[in-house]
Order: structure tokens, then C-alpha cells, then sequence
């Protein structure tokens, strides 16, 4: 199936049911008018260079169009991270995907102050240039009988590319991932079966497009089933959200625990009182922010797994099989094998081992890059990186990524474990994130970043009950906010060289 086609069955079907309802505009676009202003992008996008075409545009009205239009030009999308560095990210994507033309926007480009990039299109200027005739063109066309019109619009296979998005660069530079058709299309329909999605449900979309989980839980499911989307350009304005949430009565969420923290302190009884799905992903979800969830409003927080290259979804909890602190079980059509790290052999159960994945979700590969595809993908298997176990049940626990263990006089050890047993002696409003710092005679030892001053002996202490020596904490480093991702994720990368800087007197 072609998601953009699968697009265009639901518009027919759905004429002058509510598509988009656009918060950062103030616009709202039936099923019919999002059809005709695809069209009309799609023939303006028809004369810039075949192949692929950058996409950098706040979560709108305009952006859903523009991805949209795109497909149906028979051009690819190529998603861009415009929350930090737009300009280098731009030309970062340019080069690595060798393409020209990014469509984006003038205002959203003064608001970040992001200087205009050589290929930059601004959609603003494309619409200005929409004729009486145009439009009359594309509702002409839109008319047209649905098989008639798909025979109109791009055509293509279920394995071709989709779009690219590029990981989030919390570790290391970011990597260009090539998800096709059938990928997501999997994704978006075991989702829709274990969450009983229908067209009457209302979906916030918050999340940015540049980011997976933005792309098919905001943008692929609903569209793809006949929902109305909310869409918001801030993630981060958290009372505007919870005004959102209440007043266009949306049934489902989908967030990072950062923003859900966010959405938790800002929030009035009542405020979530339509939603019926809350599903949180990206990062762990501490068990704070579920009990205050439930305390508030009497709603449970579920945990999702994924990962950009698989669509993202792996595994899910659910209300009616909800394991609070696991991930919760594969989706169907996902296999899950924890793997030995060092080893390679199939972990038993209760066993840490290396999370590896296989299904239609996992990517088609990194673009233009044959040796990290190789990689990550051996025998139709895609390593995550991630370490986790299996418990009787078939419910997956993660407790971190491979790179977030590191081995202290012969020991592994967790720095997620540490973050975990951290957490739950902090206040609910002190952020910690825990990563490791060279050390001479060591090898290395464990330091952990604070956003507010605490007691340290009191809190050593009580860490020493649970954790041995060796994991301890030697020192702790107080950072005024915790640097995060455009996704909501904490950057790790960020986080770690700035602790090294302060503790090695840099």
C-alpha cells in the first residue's frame, strides 16, 4: 500500500468529515480541502528536481499538505530537525542526501533566527503564487472517482522509500534512515488493531514530523484511518496543550515523559478527561509520572518501545495487558530476541541481553551508507543498541543502551540502573541524568548531572543500599536545565561532554 493513496481513499470517504484542525494557525481543513490543497502542492512541487525534497516546517496545516504533496509529485521527503542548529541541519541533510530544494517556512525560519539556506523554498511564497486556476484544477481533480484519481497521482511499490529521517544525533552524528511504504504500513496497522483506533477518534499532533514517532503517530495512523488531527507547532508549551487537550476533546496522545511532565505539572483536574489512550515513548518512563498521572486525573500512563529504523513501534502496553516499567509486548508482525552481547547466543528468561528486532518495520537501511546498514542489520535482524530482558510473559524490560553500560574494575555496570535508583530519591521537579567520565586508574567512574542542589551524604547513602560500591556516584554536577533533543529525548551527547568539561576542569 502507498500511504499517500491510502491518504486519498480516506478523503473520498470522508469528504466533509474534520481533517485537520490547525491550533498554531487557527485553521481547519475538511477531509476534501486537505485533497485539494495537496493536489495543488503536489503540481507546484512537480517542477523542483526529481528524487528527493527537503521537508523542514513546523507540526501545521501546511506541513501535512506539504508531506503530502510531496508523495504525490512522486518526490521524497526529507525531514529536517529545525529545534537546534536548523541552518547546519539543513545543509547537513543536503549533502548527505545530495538534493536542493527544502520547502520551509519564513516565519518559522526569522522565529529560530535560522538564516536562509541556499534551496530554501518558502511556503509562504508558493501559496502566494496558487492562481484561481489552480485551485479550480485541483478540485476538479479531486472529484475525479477514487480509482481514477489514484491513477493520477504518483504511483509506486509498497517497498519504495517513504521518506528519510535522520536519527537523533544523542550519541553520535545523526544517520539518514530510509523507511518505505510498507513499513510504516505495518506499523500504523498493528497499532490500530492492539489500540482500537477508529475515524472517531481525535489525535493531539504535537510531536514533530522530523521525528518518527511525530511521523506515525501524528500523521500516518490518523490520516490513515479517518481520525481529525489536532496539530500544534510547540510540543513545549505545555498549558496550551492541556487548554487543547480539553477543548477540542482529543482521545488520544502520544509523548515523551519530558513533555508529559510538562503536560502533568501545567494541567487542571479535567483537563484529560476525553482521552482515552496516553501513550508515552522515546525515553523510560519514570514510575513518578505514571502515579501522578493516575493521581491527577485518573489516567494510566502507558509505555511504548521503538526506534527510528523500526517505524518506530516494537513493543506496547495496553490497558487491558499493561505491565507497568516493562516496554510491554511486540506488536504483530515484530519478533523481539534478546541476544547475548557477548556470547550471541539467545538469552533465557530474566537474561540481559542485546534487544534485536525483526518484522516490515525494521528500515530499509541508512542512506548511502552499506557498511552501518551491515551493521545493524545481520540475517533480517536489526540490533537497536539496546539492552533489555524478557520476562514469562512475553513483556519486554529495557534497561538501557549498550553504550550506557561500561565495565568498572571487571564489572558491568548500568547507568540507567543508577538514573533509576537516582530518581526515585529526588524530588519530582530535580531532573538527573548519569554518564560516565574517564578516569586514570579506573578506566572510568560515574557521575551524575542534577538540575537542583541536593543533599549528597544523605543521598549516597541511600543509594549504597540498593547499588554496590562500584556504582555509586563519585561526584555530582548541577546543571541549571537538562539539555534535550528537539524529539523531547535528554542528550546524552550534550550532557556527557559538559560534565566532562566541569569535572575535568576544562
Amino acid at each position: 500500500m502507498l500511504l499517500h493513496q491510502q491518504f486519498v481513499r480516506i478523503a473520498k470517504q470522508y469528504e466533509k468529515k474534520l481533517a485537520i484542525v490547525d491550533k498554531t494557525l487557527n485553521r481547519k481543513l475538511t477531509y476534501k480541502r486537505a485533497l485539494i490543497g495537496s493536489l495543488i502542492l503536489a503540481k507546484k512541487f512537480e517542477k523542483y528536481d526529481p528524487g528527493f525534497l527537503g521537508i523542514m516546517l513546523p507540526n501545521s496545516a501546511g506541513s501535512v499538505l506539504a508531506i503530502l504533496g510531496t508523495l504525490m509529485s512522486g518526490r521524497i521527503p526529507v525531514m529536517i530537525n529545525y529545534s537546534t542548529g536548523a541552518a547546519m541541519n539543513s545543509e547537513f541533510a543536503q549533502k548527505k542526501c545530495a538534493f536542493r530544494t527544502i520547502i520551509t517556512s519564513r516565519t518559522l525560519c526569522e522565529k529560530i533566527n535560522c538564516r536562509k539556506v541556499e534551496g530554501m523554498i518558502f511556503l509562504e511564497d508558493i501559496m502566494k503564487s496558487v492562481s484561481i486556476l489552480d485551485k479550480i484544477k485541483a478540485a476538479i481533480k479531486a472529484s475525479l472517482p477514487v480509482e481514477l484519481l489514484l491513477k493520477r497521482i504518483h504511483q509506486g511499490d509498497e517497498n519504495d522509500t517513504l521518506l528519510i529521517l535522520f536519527t537523533s544525533g544523542s550519541e553520535k552524528d545523526p544517520k539518514g534512515v530510509q523507511l518505505t511504504h510498507k513499513n510504516i504500513t505495518q506499523n500504523y496497522e498493528s497499532l490500530i488493531k492492539v489500540f482500537s483506533f477508529t475515524s472517531d477518534d481525535i489525535f493531539l499532533a504535537n510531536l514533530p514530523y522530523f521525528h518518527v514517532f511525530g511521523q506515525t503517530a501524528n500523521l500516518w495512523v490518523p490520516m490513515a484511518v479517518g481520525m481529525t488531527i489536532v496539530t500544534y507547532a510547540n510540543p513545549l508549551d505545555f498549558k496550551t496543550i492541556c487548554d487543547i487537550v480539553r477543548d477540542e476533546k482529543v482521545t488520544l496522545m502520544a509523548g515523551t515523559p519530558t513533555f508529559f511532565w510538562g503536560y502533568l505539572r501545567n494541567s487542571k483536574p479535567g483537563d484529560f478527561q476525553s482521552t482515552r489512550i496516553l501513550l508515552s515513548g522515546a525515553d523510560k518512563c519514570p514510575d513518578a509520572l505514571r502515579k501522578g498521572f493516575m493521581e491527577k486525573h485518573g489516567k494510566i500512563l502507558l509505555e511504548a518501545y521503538g526506534a527510528t529504523e523500526t517505524s518506530p513501534a516494537i513493543t506496547v502496553n495496553t490497558l487491558e495487558n499493561n505491565r507497568p516499567g516493562s516496554v510491554g509486548r511486540p506488536i504483530d508482525g515484530v519478533e523481539v530476541m534478546t541476544e547475548n552481547y557477548e556470547t550471541g547466543e539467545p538469552c533465557k528468561v530474566g537474561e540481559i541481553g542485546k534487544i534485536l528486532v525483526k518484522g516490515d518495520n525494521v528500515m530499509k537501511g541508512y542512506f548511502d551508507d552499506f557498511e552501518q546498514t551491515s551493521l545493524s542489520i545481520r540475517h533480517g535482524w536489526y540490533d537497536t543498541g539496546d539492552m533489555g530482558y524478557k520476562d514469562a510473559d512475553g513483556y519486554l524490560w529495557h534497561v538501557g543502551r549498550l553504550k550506557r553500560f561500561l565495565k568498572i574494575g571487571g564489572e558491568m555496570v548500568s547507568l540507567i540502573k543508577v538514573e533509576d535508583v537516582l530518581e526515585k530519591l529526588l524530588p519530582p521537579d530535580v531532573e538527573c541524568c548519569v554518564v560516565e567520565v574517564p578516569d586514570a586508574i579506573r578506566g572510568a567512574r560515574i557521575v551524575a548531572a542534577i538540575t537542583q542542589q541536593i543533599d549528597e551524604k544523605a543521598t549516597l547513602s541511600k543509594m549504597s543500599e540498593q547499588l554496590p560500591s562500584i556504582a555509586i556516584p563519585s561526584k555530582f554536577v548541577v546543571m541549571q536545565e537538562m539539555p534535550k533533543l528537539g524529539s523531547g529525548k535528554i542528550d546524552f551527547k550534550t550532557i556527557t561532554e559538559k560534565v566532562r568539561d566541569i569535572v575535568q576542569g576544562r
